[in-house]
């Protein structure tokens, strides 16, 4: 049975699974049809700042999971109109990012229940998990593996 909270559920399907930033960025170099999908919020976009893929030729995708207002309750039906226009294939891979990989990994799954068969959840996020401190940007995700990004 899937997980509830407030008004969204996790999805019981599967999803290709889960990669660190680094594996991601080499196909995303590597396989043309590959598409990046930051689930961030506007707010983390623009204070943390967001992956740079120009070196590749390649935009992200950008697509709250959740906004100020709560679960973009539409997540689904615009992140189906976005593959379709950007002309993504079933089973071109699809990398999610948040910040730690808890979002992202929800979106792979509702990716996948569209019927991608290659959706994937960076698993370590943009941020990565928090050091014994409790900061993040230290121990893992795509800023510490030294990718590609700038902030505004």
């Amino acid at each position: 049975m899937a997980e509830q909270s407030g008004n969204w559920k996790t999805p019981e399907g599967d999803y290709a699974g889960d990669v660190t930033a680094q594996a991601a960025w080499e196909i995303l170099q590597s396989n043309p049809g590959s598409l990046l999908v930051d689930v961030r919020t506007e707010v983390e976009w623009k204070l943390i700042g967001t992956t740079d893929l120009s070196s590749i030729n390649k935009e992200p995708l950008y697509l709250q999971w959740v906004t100020m207002k709560g679960v973009n309750t539409n997540f689904v039906a615009e992140l189906k109109q976005h593959l379709e226009e950007r002309n993504i294939s079933n089973d071109s891979p699809i990398y999610f990012m948040c910040q730690s990989g808890g979002r992202s990994k929800i979106a792979a799954k509702q990716c996948a229940e569209l019927g991608y068969t290659a959706s994937y959840n960076i698993a370590e996020g943009f941020e990565g998990d928090l050091n014994e401190h409790n900061h993040r940007n230290s121990v893992s995700g795509w800023k510490v593996a030294g990718l590609p990004w700038v902030q505004s």
